[in-house]
C-alpha cells in the first residue's frame, strides 16, 4: 500500500493522513505504466511525492491541479487534505487552519474529521507562547482538543487530544499563576487572590495546588491586615478632623469675645 502523505509522529503534532487511503482510495494507486501522466492519481502521486521530499510548495501546486482540474475526482478531497498538510508541516498555520476549517465546512460527515478536528487543534498548539505571554493560541488549541473528546472520544485521536489538552491546561495554570504572583509582589493583592483562585478552581491537580493554596492564604491575610490598617487610618483621620472641627470652634467663640 502507498501511504497518502508520509506517517509522521503524531505525538509531536505532524501529519498523519495515509488513513486517507483506507477511507477513501483503497489499498494502491495506480502504477505509473497504468495511468495517463496528467490524470487526477498521477497528479496526486506527484504532490504525494513533493510532499515526502518536504518539498511543500510543489506539493501545493499538484494538489490544487486536481481539486481545480478534476474536482469530481476522488482524488480531489484527499488533495484538500494534502493542500491543508502541506501547509501545516511547512509552518504557514494560518493556511493551514484556513483549509482545515474548509474542509469541515465541506465534508461535516467525512470519516477523517477527528483528525482533522486535531490538526486544527495543532495549528494552534504550535504557535502557543511561553507562560509569561499572551495565551489565545493556546485557549483555541484547548477549544479544538475538548472537541474531539467531545464529538470523537472513541476515535484514535481522542487519546492524542487529551494528551495535548493536558498540555494545554498545565500552560493556562502556569500563566494564571504566573500573573498572580506579579500582582502579589506588587502588592495588588485583591487581583493576585482572583488569579490564584482561577487556578484552584479551574486548573486542580495539574502540580500547582500546594502552592497556589498556600498563596491563597497569604494573600487573605495580607487583604486583612491591609484592610485593618486602613480602619486604623481612617479612625486617625477622623479624630484628627474631629480636632480641627473642634479647634475651629474655639477659635470663632474666642474671636467674637474678643
Amino acid at each position: 500500500m502507498m501511504m497518502h502523505l508520509k506517517y509522521f509522529k503524531t505525538i509531536a503534532g505532524l501529519s498523519l493522513t495515509l488513513l486517507l487511503i483506507v477511507s477513501i482510495a483503497g489499498c494502491a494507486l495506480f502504477g505509473r505504466s497504468e495511468r495517463r501522466l496528467n490524470s487526477p492519481e498521477a497528479l496526486y502521486e506527484s504532490g504525494v511525492e513533493f510532499y515526502q521530499k518536504e518539498k511543500y510548495q510543489k506539493a501545493i501546486e499538484a494538489f490544487q491541479r486536481v481539486k481545480e482540474e478534476y474536482p469530481l475526482s476522488k482524488y480531489a478531497l484527499m488533495a484538500e487534505l494534502g493542500i491543508a498538510d502541506s501547509y501545516f508541516s511547512d509552518d504557514f498555520f494560518a493556511e493551514a487552519e484556513m483549509n482545515y476549517s474548509e474542509f469541515i465546512n465541506l465534508h461535516p460527515t467525512n470519516p477523517n474529521i477527528p483528525y482533522v478536528i486535531y490538526q486544527l487543534g495543532m495549528c494552534h498548539y504550535r504557535q502557543m507562547l511561553s507562560l509569561d505571554r499572551d495565551q489565545i493560541e493556546t485557549i483555541k488549541a484547548k477549544k479544538e482538543f475538548e472537541r474531539i473528546l467531545s464529538q470523537f472520544p472513541a476515535s484514535k485521536f481522542a487519546s492524542l487530544a487529551d494528551q495535548k489538552l493536558r498540555e494545554c491546561r498545565q500552560r493556562l495554570a502556569e500563566n494564571e499563576f504566573y500573573v498572580g504572583r506579579f500582582y502579589f509582589i506588587i502588592k495588588q493583592y485583591k487581583a493576585a487572590l482572583k488569579r490564584f483562585e482561577t487556578v484552584a478552581r479551574d486548573y486542580s491537580n495539574l502540580g500547582l495546588d500546594y502552592k497556589v493554596n498556600y498563596f491563597i492564604g497569604e494573600t487573605k491575610r495580607r487583604i486583612a491586615r491591609e484592610e485593618l490598617e486602613k480602619l486604623a487610618r481612617d479612625k486617625a483621620e477622623k479624630e484628627k478632623q474631629k480636632e480641627k472641627d473642634l479647634k475651629k470652634q474655639k477659635d470663632k467663640k474666642d474671636t467674637k469675645k474678643g
